[in-house]
């Protein structure tokens, strides 16, 4: 067993760091704080009618484990036998899960800047979000959400349609037209930006700015003449992450009374603690999105009721 060490960063800095692996020659990356431990390979049992990357369960210290090979999710040839290969053992979306890899290099510190997404999508497929140039390679940054919800649903994030419209009622009402209540949204993953769009807008919010990463946020939101309720955002993120978005935001008197939510799924105790130290009240891990809607309506009755004792 190989535990993840982590060094730690200042907050809001714009720094986080990555653990960087191997399937056959490409080099990719998961993000620390979504990494628990690195095993070698525990052995596992199969899971009947499960897809065929999702290869079996493992038990590690009592506790059982689904398995993902990342080489059989992205078709990629390896000589590597599973004897010898190296398990990643990751949390994030509140679930917990091995990923199969050949070998693990190191772990590296990067900036959101160095996150590059001009070749993604179209050229690199819809898993990869991000080339992290490093060292002179190219190490992709995969949409590990994305990945785990195509393989087995049920673990993944969804709000499973349990709407229920009267409770949704109860938690907007006494708020007014909720379409002029304006609210920003920044997320990278476009998976995750379609699930929070179709929540806030079954919820009744229409008035939706959605942004793909932090700086592209922060410059809506610095626009003279901008103005938003509420900011949803990420934590890992390019250009500028979630942490980092979340300070200059606060730190500037123009915006540092715009509530925001930080909606992430690596929300870890540490991670929680910097949020909150820098002044993201409000925090929701990814599986719970339905909470959307009952964080915002409760967000903007907060202000009225401060407007309306400002005004007595």
């Amino acid at each position: 067993m190989q535990e993840v060490k982590k060094v730690i960063t200042e907050v809001g800095t714009n720094e986080w760091q990555v653990v960087v692996f191997f399937l056959g020659d490409q080099s990719f990356a998961i993000n620390v704080d979504k990494t628990r431990e690195i095993l070698r390979w525990p052995g596992c049992r199969i899971i009947p009618d499960s897809s065929a990357a999702m290869i079996g369960i493992t038990s590690v210290r009592g506790e059982v484990l689904p398995m993902v090979d990342l080489r059989v999710f992205l078709k990629i040839n390896t000589k590597i036998e599973l004897e010898q290969c190296k398990v990643i053992i990751a949390e994030f979306n509140g679930i917990k899960l091995g990923f199969v890899v050949d070998a693990v290099e190191r772990i590296y510190r990067i900036n959101s800047e160095d996150l590059d997404s001009t070749l993604t999508g179209k050229y690199l497929g819809e898993w990869v979000l991000y080339v992290i140039k490093r060292d002179a390679r190219n190490v992709l940054l995969l949409d590990y959400e994305a990945i785990v919800q195509v393989i087995s649903p049920q673990l993944s994030m969804t709000h499973n349609g349990s709407w229920d419209p009267k409770g949704l009622h109860e938690i907007t009402q006494d708020i007014g037209n909720l379409s002029s209540y304006s609210i920003i949204v920044a997320e990278d993953s476009p998976l995750i930006r379609k699930q929070v769009r179709d929540v806030l807008t079954a919820g009744g919010f229409s008035n939706l700015t959605i942004c793909s990463d932090g700086k592209e946020a922060y410059d809506k939101i610095m626009k003279e003449g901008a103005r938003y309720d509420v900011l949803i955002t990420d934590v890992e993120m390019p250009r500028l992450d979630g942490l980092a978005l979340t300070r200059r935001i606060k730190e500037n008197p123009v915006t540092r009374d715009l509530p925001i939510i930080v909606f992430s799924s690596i929300m870890a105790q540490d991670i929680k603690a910097k949020a909150a130290s820098i002044g993201a009240k409000y925090q929701i891990t990814k599986p719970e999105v339905s909470l959307l809607v009952e964080y915002v309506a409760k967000i903007i009755k907060e202000q009225k009721a401060k407007e309306e004792r400002g005004a007595a």
